[in-house]
């Protein structure tokens, strides 16, 4: 199976950077990893929606074009559907069984992703109500796959 992580921005917090490159790591001996990361635009203090609108939709044509046709396009969104850990390892497992081989998850900027990212998706994944920093988001994704092919794998992981 080939995952890719598409996200916008680059981690600047080199605690994060060591827990990605941990998990990515301790994923390699079950998937192809690669992270996809696009440019972030600024985003101004008080910027109007329609500022806000204009960051997401360039943000969004970068993500869209890192976007494979026959991937199976995971975006985390809060409006997605909440899964426990077993449901998302029965969910990426099921994809493998019915011969998807590239599963790309998405990760929007600080403003969310566009609706034309979403749109694509052909699932909307979410992590909860609360919102987090989309460096932090990357890290608790990474865990949460390689937790998922341990379970896959019917192997130990803590709980």
């Amino acid at each position: 199976m080939k995952i890719d992580i598409c996200c916008v921005g680059k981690v600047k917090e080199p605690s994060f950077r060591d827990m990605i490159n941990e998990y990515s790591k301790r994923l390699s001996r079950y998937v192809t990893l690669n992270v996809i990361e696009v440019a972030d635009e600024k985003t101004p203090d008080n910027a109007s929606d329609v500022v806000e609108d204009g960051i997401r939709k360039k943000e969004g044509e970068r993500l869209l074009a890192a976007l494979k046709d026959q991937a199976y396009v995971i975006a985390l969104a809060i409006e997605g559907k909440n899964l426990s850990s077993t449901e998302l390892a029965d969910k990426i497992d099921g994809l493998g069984i019915d011969g998807t081989s590239h599963i790309q998850f998405v990760i929007g900027g600080s403003l969310g992703l566009a609706p034309e990212v979403l749109a694509r998706a052909d699932m909307k994944l979410s992590f909860g109500r609360m919102t987090f920093p989309h460096q932090l988001m990357r890290v608790i994704l990474l865990e949460q796959i390689y937790r998922s092919y341990r379970i896959i794998h019917h192997e130990p992981y803590h709980k």
